[in-house]
């Protein structure tokens, strides 16, 4: 159950917190006063959508602190699989909300919306407006009924889906293949071609185009280059005139000056060196020299292997790695070809096999299906004819559709609030106040098959008065033996049933701000007195009194 709620800079709320009872607690106040912001706020601590227009005005964040009394039905697994420190009975669950974006943590660790929804689904249940849209609507019914269903049926369920998930998995890998065997014969000789060409130009090395090119050009300025290497090694090495032979004479008057200054030693045994690496540079310039000769046929072949490249790459790609990598994705191409009508014979097997399991799942679904609808149908007849709608018929119609995620049954729930009426659906028979019923039947049915401590209520008991309202206030104060319920209200029957009544103001000076008082006894009969009467005298006094001991 929800122990305190704080709220800090959100909307039009400064700062406030308040602490739930573990009963019925009613929240009332004027319209507009702010009331539906106090389970907005909520709603948003457990996952709903945000966005930075629900920060207050002047206000860098909001905050909203929701702390949880749980109970040994609480699942111990959600603690270790999502790496949370446990505070004994409490949960802290945290949601800020910046210019930016959202953050929400539990206990203190940052956790993601999908460990927040799994944290919602086991504990609370917030019912608003936009539900009650969701729940008259045909497509949800069929998940409304199962969420009914029993561990039994819920294995039949996830059965199905698995099922189902590999049958539409098998169709679009069938299809696929069917789509490859299509290809004109043109096509698959053509893919053959580019194959053979790509393989003929025999590409083992990517970088072989620059390699040969580099050795173009050698192959193309053979006389030039024997020209220039075979000077240099004459001016080096050639005659009486050469480098070589001026280095000579250089060491010769270093070795005799050496005699004289010691110092000049150092000076002869660089010259030595530097004679010893001209030697060998000039004897490498003369071999390469006398190497190089011009060999036509090379020339020829390196120059036609080129033109055989560049076609390739002109249409296979700009270099010879992409044409590799096109070659790659022919080959793939062609083998799925080669390779599907084999594959065609092995899906359409696999196709007939989950054909058959699909079946027999939604058979047994659908089975399960009728016998929950049965029992549903008479406990929600059972609890709306205490909903004040004595002459109601309730049924769930299940009829036969095409296979879907779900399974192949159409749900849909129909009422009748008139008996000369037959049951037609919930959207276009029932009136604002009878879906509102219909809703709290269902809320209070599923809340005695699950483990959710808390329900909320935004204004459940729109469009009812009278009977049917006390009628309501009885539902509700019932289920609040069981469980929490916070809910809205403006019906004064309703509110004098609360455990814990909280009275929501807002004031207008120089700003807006929304306050919030938990009523004693006193406080609350006038609370009450204001909702029957919208004043307060004598007879709303004793008339809430009435209401409240009563």
């Amino acid at each position: 159950m929800i122990k305190t709620l704080e709220i800090n800079d959100f909307i039009i709320i400064d700062n406030l917190k308040l602490e739930f009872d573990k009963g019925f607690n009613i929240i009332t106040g004027e319209t507009g006063a702010g009331k539906s912001i106090i389970i907005n706020a909520i709603d948003l601590a457990f996952g709903a959508r945000a966005n930075k227009e629900l920060i207050k005005t002047g206000c860098s964040r909001a905050m909203i602190e929701v702390v949880l009394d749980i109970d040994n039905k609480f699942p111990e697994a959600f603690f270790t699989e999502y790496g949370i420190e446990r505070f004994g009975n409490e949960i802290i669950l945290s949601r800020e909300i910046t210019e930016t974006g959202s953050r929400s943590r539990i206990n203190g660790v940052m956790v993601t919306q999908d460990v927040i929804k799994a944290l919602r689904e086991s504990v609370i249940d917030i019912h608003n407006q936009h539900m009650t849209y969701t729940y008259i609507q045909p497509k949800y019914h069929i998940s409304l009924l199962d969420g009914y269903g029993d561990y039994n049926h819920q294995e039949l369920l996830q059965n199905y889906k698995s099922i189902y998930s590999e049958y539409i998995n098998v169709l679009k890998q069938l299809e696929d293949a069917l789509n490859a065997t299509q290809k004109s014969e043109q096509q698959i000789d053509f893919l053959k071609f580019q194959i053979d060409e790509i393989e003929n130009a025999r590409i083992d090395d990517i970088e072989e185009d620059k390699k040969l090119e580099e050795e173009l050009n050698i192959l193309a300025n053979v006389e030039k280059l024997k020209e220039l290497t075979y000077s240099s090694y004459w001016a080096m090495y050639g005659d009486d005139t050469c480098i070589l032979s001026a280095l000579g004479k250089v060491k010769t008057n270093i070795s005799k000056a050496a005699e004289m200054d010691s110092n000049l030693s150092e000076f002869e045994t660089e010259i030595i060196n530097a004679q010893e690496t001209l030697r060998e540079l000039s004897s490498n310039l003369r071999n390469y020299s006398e190497a190089l000769e011009l060999d036509e046929q090379r020339l020829d072949e390196v120059q036609q292997r080129i033109d055989e490249l560049d076609k390739i790459k002109r249409k296979y790609g700009s270099t010879l790695e992409t044409v590799l990598e096109n070659y790659d994705n022919f080959v793939k191409e062609y083998n799925s070809i080669e390779f599907s009508q084999e594959e065609i014979e092995r899906l359409e097997t696999r196709k007939s096999e989950l054909s058959e399991q699909l079946k027999h799942s939604s058979d047994n679904l659908s089975n399960s299906r009728k016998k929950l609808s049965t029992n549903l149908s008479e406990l929600m007849r059972n609890q709306l004819e205490q909903l004040d709608m004595p002459k109601v018929k309730f049924e769930i119609q299940i009829q036969p559709c095409e296979y879907n995620s779900l399974g192949a049954d159409n749900v849909e729930f129909l009422i009748s609030t008139n008996i000369s009426e037959e049951p037609k659906p919930l959207a276009k028979i029932a009136s604002g106040g009878e879906i509102s019923r219909v809703m709290l039947a269902i809320k209070t049915i599923f809340a005695n098959t699950d483990n959710i401590s808390t329900i909320i209520f935004d204004e459940i008991d729109t469009g009812i008065s009278g009977n049917a309202c006390q009628a309501v206030a009885q539902t509700i104060t019932k289920l609040a033996k069981s469980h929490q319920i916070i809910s809205i209200t403006h019906q004064p029957i309703i509110a004098a049933k609360s455990d814990r009544h909280f009275y929501v103001a807002k004031t207008q000076d120089e700003k807006t701000n929304v306050k919030v008082y938990t009523l004693d006894e006193q406080n609350k009969i006038k609370a009450i007195a204001m909702l029957a009467a919208g004043e307060i005298t004598d007879d709303s006094v004793n008339f809430a009194k009435q209401l409240i001991y009563n």
